[in-house]
């Protein structure tokens, strides 16, 4: 999570939509830079006014726009999917090695989850049941539409690194996979596609 003082701008780190890149290019410009733990890094929308924004208002004696970005929930899920196939630092029962994307999405949509997909979801970190959301969400794969607004309200030039990318694997699902994916995560698809 960064806070922009000045521009009166927050930026929530959705998970697994280029936030460790996000950070690096911006942490200068920042007035707050929260990277850790991740239980604070990835600050969801409901926390962040719960908690963050009567602190931040009430100091400033103004609001501040809230901002995120979305990443397509298939692709978000492949993102995690292949995230937890590396080789070190992943937990034994949060990996994935050796294991299908089938079965991943299948235990994500389980109740309960099993550790390796219990990863959340988009629309609740992004727009809580109660309350408001993000005021304005960005398209992972238009990151280029979000630099350039970030560039116009920070008021300089931004370059994003390639930084804590997943390594490459295969995300193709079944059918009848997908379509109970689709099912499952309604709300997740609908809040991604109204982002035009």
């Amino acid at each position: 999570m960064l806070v922009f003082w000045k521009q009166r701008l927050v930026y929530l780190a959705t998970p697994k939509t280029g936030t460790t890149a996000i950070e690096a290019a911006l942490e200068p410009l920042a007035s707050v830079v929260i990277q850790r733990p991740p239980e604070l890094k990835h600050t969801s929308v409901h926390r962040y006014w719960k908690y963050l924004a009567p602190f931040l208002e009430k100091a400033a004696d103004e609001d501040f726009m809230v901002v995120a970005v979305m990443r397509e929930p298939i692709d978000w899920l492949g993102s995690w999917y292949r995230y937890r196939q590396r080789g070190g630092g992943v937990a034994p029962e949060k990996s994935t090695k050796g294991m299908s994307f089938d079965a991943f999405v299948e235990g994500y949509l389980s109740d309960p989850q099993p550790e390796f997909a219990n990863v959340g979801w988009q629309s609740r970190f992004l727009l809580p049941e109660r309350g408001p959301g993000a005021d304005r969400l960005f398209r992972y794969d238009d990151m280029g539409g979000f630099v350039h607004f970030l560039e116009d309200r920070l008021g300089c030039e931004i370059t994003l690194p390639r930084l804590n990318v997943s390594p490459a694997g295969a995300t193709e699902l079944s059918p009848a996979v997908e379509r109970r994916l689709r099912a499952g995560l309604a709300r997740d698809f609908a809040l991604y596609e109204s982002l035009g």
